[in-house]
């Protein structure tokens, strides 16, 4: 999605894919059964992405942001204060991603989203201890190639994460982002 959206690379072979992200080609194959019966993906051996945005809400259909989250906790100090006390191994995702690369927000928001090895978990424990309350910090486990994207998550990240947040003010920020991609 990233080479899509930010490269304008929308041909690529599965034997790519496989190599890049070290998965079998049978998995590429079969990740891929979704996007071709859709028409988004076309072609056999190189393959061609038709329709960016509709593989963009699939995607984000399927991500399961839940899943990913180690560590939540109440932080009793605003947004700004958490974003500013943050280690810097920390990758911002969600809400402080958009606000970090487009200098905005197009809704005021209460919760923190970042991304951080599980290794180094323990730099977030030791900053924001375990607080009682309605949690408005929440780190997610970073994959081994999100770190090559920088301080922030790249657009399409970003939009898969802000789709499964159930806050209302989560598709303010859907909003501003698409019009950001796709104008």
């Amino acid at each position: 999605m990233f080479e899509a959206l930010e490269n304008k690379k929308i041909q690529f072979t599965q034997k790519q894919i496989a190599q890049k992200y070290g998965f079998s080609l049978s998995t590429v194959f079969n990740a891929l059964k979704i996007p071709r019966a859709s028409g988004i993906i076309e072609g056999k051996r190189g393959l061609r992405i038709s329709d960016i945005e509709k593989m963009l809400y699939i995607w984000a259909t399927f991500r399961k942001l839940k899943k990913d989250i180690i560590y939540q906790t109440a932080v009793n100090k605003n947004i700004f204060a958490i974003e500013g006390e943050m280690p810097p191994s920390v990758i911002f995702g969600a809400f402080s991603a958009f606000v970090k690369k487009y200098k905005q927000a197009p809704a005021d928001y209460d919760k923190v989203y970042v991304y951080i090895e599980k290794n180094r978990l323990p730099e977030i424990k030791n900053r924001f201890p375990k607080q009682k309350g309605k949690p408005n910090l929440f780190v997610l486990s970073a994959d081994s190639s999100l770190r090559q994207f920088g301080k922030i998550t790249p657009d399409c990240q970003t939009f898969a994460d802000l789709w499964n947040i159930s806050d209302w003010y989560a598709k303010d920020f859907l909003s501003a982002l698409k019009e950001k991609m796709f104008s």
